[in-house]
């Protein structure tokens, strides 16, 4: 059994590939297939799949998934590198950005209930999926 921080989840047993759990290996491959993809990966999949399969908290899942960002990033970029995609100079100022940005949000997601970061992630992930299609 497995224990994540001090919310007592069980996330059932650590058996598969390596030692790894299959669910996450799962929630993993489907991140990163999203995020190569459509740019999206870390909140948008792995952090509802994390709570609503893995039985994580909410907290938990956001801190988790930002822990696979980097890995799932590097990935991207090294295959839209090789294909010339990637607008450097826009990169780093996105990186800029979003390294004061990350700082920000991971001081709130520290404070902010858990109930109202359920209920704002929700509404974020309504609003953009709304805007997406009144604009395709």
């Amino acid at each position: 059994m497995n224990v994540i921080s001090d919310c007592n989840v069980n996330v059932g047993p650590v058996t598969g590939v390596l030692g790894l759990a299959p669910r996450f290996i799962v929630i993993g491959i489907a991140g990163g297939v999203l995020s190569g993809l459509l740019g999206v990966g870390g909140g948008i999949v792995m952090v509802p799949l994390l709570v609503l399969w893995a039985s994580y908290g909410q907290r938990d899942a956001h801190a988790l998934s930002l822990g696979a960002i980097i890995p799932i990033s590097l990935a991207g970029v090294a295959t839209y590198g090789a294909a010339g995609q990637v607008h450097w100079g826009e990169a780093l100022a996105l990186t800029a950005g979003s390294v004061a940005g990350a700082r920000i949000g991971a001081g709130a997601l520290a404070r902010i209930d858990e109930r109202r970061l359920k209920l704002v992630f929700g509404l974020f992930l309504a609003a953009i999926g709304v805007l997406i299609l009144v604009r395709s």
